[in-house]
This record gives C-alpha cells, structure tokens and sequence, in this order.
C-alpha cells in the first residue's frame, strides 16, 4: 500500500466568493468564506477548518506524507499546517506544500491536471510512486481512503452510488458521472450529464456512479498524460478527469470503480456552510488525533 495522499487545495473558489442567495452566515463567515480556500473555511470545532478533518481521516486510513498543492497566495496554509515548504510535523503526518503557479496571460489556475503537473514536477518522487488525490473541499470518509490505498489496480477512483448523496436534485444533477463495465474498469467520465444518457451509464447494480475527485494513480504511467493534458474547450482548464480518460485509452482495464454508498460534504457555495457545520457536530464532535485505524 501506498502513504502518499494529494490534496488539490491551489483553486480560485470563485463559487464561494459569489454573493450566498440566503443565509445565516455571521459577518466572519462570510469574510472567511470570500477571502480564504476553502478547505481553510472553519466550520469545525473551536472554528478549525475542514482540511482538518480531511486529514484526521487521511492519518486514520494509514496515509503518512501529505502534500497539499497551495496558489500563489496560499500563506495561511502554513500558518495552520506547518511553516516550512517540506516536512512539517502536523499529528504524526508529514505535511510538504507544492504551489500551483498561474500562467502568464490567466487570471484563475490552470485546473485540476495543472496542479498535479506542477506538484509532481516539484516532487518528482511521486513519479516512481503510486499516491492517491482528493480535493481539499470534500469530506471523504478514512474508508474510502483506505479503500484507495489497499487496491492493487494501478489507477483507481471512489465510485460513490448517486443515490447516496444527500444534496439536491439539480445539484446531483451536475456531476460528472462514470461509465463502467462488468468487472467495474473505467470506461468513461460524463461531465454534466443530461438524463436521456443515464441509463447508458447505470453499473452491473444497476447504480449512477459518480467521481467526487478521489483517485489513486500510477506516478511512471500518469506523468506523460499530466504532462500533455489538453485543455477543455469549454470551461478552459486541464481537467484530471481527462488525464484518467487518455490513459485508460493507452492502458485498459487499469482503473477500477471502487463502489461506495454514502455522502461526502462539499464545501462549494456559501450555502453549504451551514450543512457541513452541523455534519461535523453531528459525526465528528472533536477532533481525537489519537484514535487508531
């Protein structure tokens, strides 16, 4: 198994800087949620951000070396994580930085792909190493975790059951949803899928599978599909998605579906804050750093 875990933390939250339609949101809630990532957001206890409790599940599924891939302005990171670029001590886990640069001409990161390019490029270790990614805004459950670091596939993603995901219609609606076959290899990832394709994509369980963005992946064998990501024509942004997608084209039958049934708070919109708050007072009502696997 595996002990490397990447959280794609460098984005522009532009969703969670937009103006919240209702809420009841303090005046410091609204400042964090316009000025900080959103992982950094504290909606936790004693107002600890959520990548905290990313990483409280990261530790319990076994990972040990967490790199977190920052923007240019991703200071307060360190302020909660550890001060230096490499190897701060945070709980037992071995917390390094990676900073996602903004190309010359663009305003916003270049996307997903982007990020792990430049993260593996400043740690190119990964490149002979299988490791896992996850977003930093996504609550994903230490089995789910574990469930990446245990398979032996060479590239694997969480296949959460549609079903299962307690937001609402027209939000579940907007996810991209996966096309598996029989044996549950990746056939294809469907961007905002509309619903006369759905039944196309149904599992051999007759489920929608969903990514919420958590892989694990061959470094040797993804690296030349990082490199050469092409940009999506539509949203303007190298995509990991796509990543997945070519390299299964090269190599297939290596990255497996790992169905899973249960939700996954998503700090996306302001609106969400509230719902991940009461979440975490609900399944995580302090944080033990000390509670084993």
């Amino acid at each position: 198994m595996h002990n490397n875990l990447v959280i794609l933390a460098g984005g522009a939250s532009s969703r969670m800087k937009k103006e919240a339609i209702t809420t009841n949101l303090s005046p410091e809630e609204i400042a964090q949620a316009n000025e900080r990532s959103k992982g950094l957001i504290g909606v936790g206890a004693s107002g600890r951000p959520l990548l905290d409790y990313l990483l409280l599940n990261a530790k319990k599924a076994g990972y040990q070396n967490i790199y977190i891939i920052i923007g240019e302005q991703g200071g307060l990171f360190k302020e909660f994580y550890g001060s230096e670029m490499k190897n701060n001590d945070f709980h037992g886990l071995n917390i390094s930085f990676a900073v996602q640069y903004i190309p010359e001409g663009r305003e916003k990161p270049f996307g997903t792909a982007d990020a792990l390019f430049q993260a593996v490029e400043q740690y190119p270790e990964l490149n002979t190493q299988q490791y896992s990614v996850c977003n930093s805004d996504n609550l994903y459950s230490a089995a789910a975790l574990l469930a990446l670091r245990e398979t032996e596939s060479p590239n694997a993603f969480i296949s959460y059951d549609r079903d299962a995901l307690a937001f609402p219609i027209e939000r579940i609606s907007r996810f991209a949803i996966a096309k598996l076959d029989k044996n549950n290899q990746l056939l294809d990832i469907l961007e905002k899928p509309t619903a006369d394709v759905l039944e196309e994509y149904k599992d051999i369980d007759g489920k929608i599978r969903v990514s919420m963005n958590a892989f694990k992946f061959n470094g040797a064998t993804l690296y030349t599909h990082l490199k050469n990501c092409p940009v999506h024509p539509e949203r303007d942004e190298k995509e990991l998605p796509t990543v997945l997608l070519n390299s299964v084209k090269e190599n297939p039958d290596t990255t497996i579906g790992i169905a899973f049934s249960e939700h996954v708070p998503d700090l996306t919109a302001k609106e969400d804050i509230a719902d991940v708050k009461e979440y975490l007072q609900k399944y995580y009502p302090d944080l033990n750093w000390e509670t084993k696997n």
